[in-house]
């Protein structure tokens, strides 16, 4: 598996393997290649409610698979303005395509600042290599 595919750049990552993306207003929240491949074949997604107020590193939602249950937490603290309905019929997709139609919610109204508690490509990598 290649780096770009375990860590793309331009993304911000957490420790517990989740990844930001920003779009404009919006931060795009999803589970990182490493995450999806240590719980195996994904089967259930509880989403959070639209609206739902997060804090940063609080829990999020919850993930199933065919190994166990995950909770998901939010690198970011906000609101929830748009969750991927599409898992709930295809919850495959965070295993199919992680960093794209496999995104979980989008957050609106995040502190900036709290960019500086996560990682970069090159730091997620890393954290990465060290746990091989």
């Amino acid at each position: 598996m290649s780096e770009a595919k375990k860590a793309p750049g331009g993304l911000y990552y957490t420790k517990e393997h989740e990844w930001v993306k920003l779009e404009g207003e919006l931060a795009v929240v999803g589970l990182t290649d490493y995450a999806q491949d240590q719980l195996g074949d994904i089967t259930y997604v509880e989403l959070p409610e639209v609206e739902a107020e997060v804090e940063q590193m609080g829990e999020m939602c919850v993930v199933e698979s065919v190994k166990t249950a995950a909770d998901v937490y939010a690198p970011l603290g906000g609101v929830v303005a748009e969750v991927n309905s599409a898992l709930e019929d295809q919850p495959e997709l965070l295993n199919q395509d992680c960093y794209g139609a496999g995104w979980l919610v989008k957050l609106k109204g995040f502190d900036q600042a709290e960019l500086d508690n996560l990682m970069d490509a090159a730091a997620y990598g890393q954290l990465l290599a060290e746990g091989e």
